[in-house]
């Protein structure tokens, strides 16, 4: 998984220039947590690591562009994203 979100999070910077790789890094993991937890919530079975790869690789190209405000417009996020490290 780590070389899956570290790809993601390399895509994510190529879309947006404002994030730092943590940030990207997070918002990566944010997006494969809430996807698989929805679908659980939603009572859906459970998808292949492709599946939901392609899930966030489609959100990062459609939304990556626009993630860095919402960092600077909520402070939920803010701190979340702040809080971890990756070095």
């Amino acid at each position: 998984m780590n070389e899956t979100f570290h790809e993601l999070a390399e895509r994510l910077l190529k879309r947006n220039s404002e994030l730092s790789y943590d940030e990207a890094r997070t918002w990566v993991e944010i997006l494969w947590e809430d996807f698989e937890a929805t679908r659980a919530k939603a009572g859906r079975s459970y998808v292949e690591k492709a599946v939901t790869e392609k899930i966030i690789k489609q959100w990062i190209d459609f939304y990556g562009p626009k993630f860095h405000e919402v960092i600077a417009n909520n402070p939920k996020f803010q701190k979340f994203i702040k809080d971890k490290d990756f070095n």
